[in-house]
């Protein structure tokens, strides 16, 4: 039987050792889905995610994260990548889905006032948040969205950093919903930072232009995989009601 959602976080725990047991891969490929369904700014879906189950491939790429137990003994792993260089393509995808659900004729004026708004969201608003020359642009951007937020608030993410924070923050929430999902089910999980992203982007052929979120190591955890009990800091140093 599947965890329910608390259930589920209450379980997780970044795993550093798996017994030598396989599992099954249609069913991270499924949790994989689930991470699809994450929030994202602006519907962009800047993620990928690279399923590994190749057993040279899966040790090649432990070796890249320093051959620590979690890359070492895990059954598979998901890279989660961050492509903030699809951006155009991902806007126009929304373009096409947003033409498909507005045919053009019986549309209401409410219908076409939201589409409407739609088109030059993805059209325009888009482009002029996410086009950048040698980050020049970017911080023209950033200057004129200060100088207009000293009277108004404005959105002032407008630097190639900024949007690759952006970028970077969906593929984290994605990553998330993988591994909730994956305690769900019983497995288990490590997001890895420590690698050497280059060559684990050379293994697995990734683009250029798209960058490593996390390297998550699967499996099903071994008594001895846990390091401890978890420790959190209190609940009341992080928590701050506003009244």
């Amino acid at each position: 039987m599947e965890k329910t959602v608390s259930e589920a976080i209450a379980y997780r725990r970044a795993v550093r050792v798996y017994k030598d047991i396989p599992i099954d891969t249609e069913k991270v490929k499924n949790c994989i889905h689930n991470a699809t369904l994450a929030a994202t700014s602006s519907n962009l879906q800047l993620w990928e995610f690279y399923h590994v189950t190749h057993k040279e491939t899966l040790s090649k790429i432990a070796k890249a994260c320093f051959n620590q137990n979690a890359a070492k003994t895990a059954q598979q792993m998901v890279v989660v990548v961050s492509r903030k260089d699809l951006w155009s393509k991902r806007a126009k995808a929304n373009i096409e889905y947003v033409e498909s659900q507005y045919p053009e004729k019986d549309l209401s004026e409410k219908q076409k006032r939201r589409k409407n708004m739609a088109l030059n969201y993805y059209g325009k608003l888009i482009p002029f948040t996410y086009f950048d020359f040698l980050g020049i642009f970017g911080w023209i951007k950033y200057l004129s969205f200060w100088v207009v937020g000293l009277f108004r608030p404005i959105y002032r993410q407008a630097r190639n950093s900024d949007l690759r924070i952006v970028a970077h923050k969906s593929a984290g929430l994605a990553a998330q919903n993988f591994m909730i999902s994956m305690a769900a089910l019983g497995y288990d999980t490590c997001p890895m930072e420590g690698s050497d992203t280059l060559r684990v982007k050379r293994i697995l052929k990734i683009p250029y232009r798209a960058e490593i979120n996390m390297i998550i190591s699967c499996g099903i955890r071994d008594e001895k995989g846990i390091y401890g009990p978890r420790f959190r800091i209190p609940f009341d140093e992080v928590y701050h009601p506003v009244t």
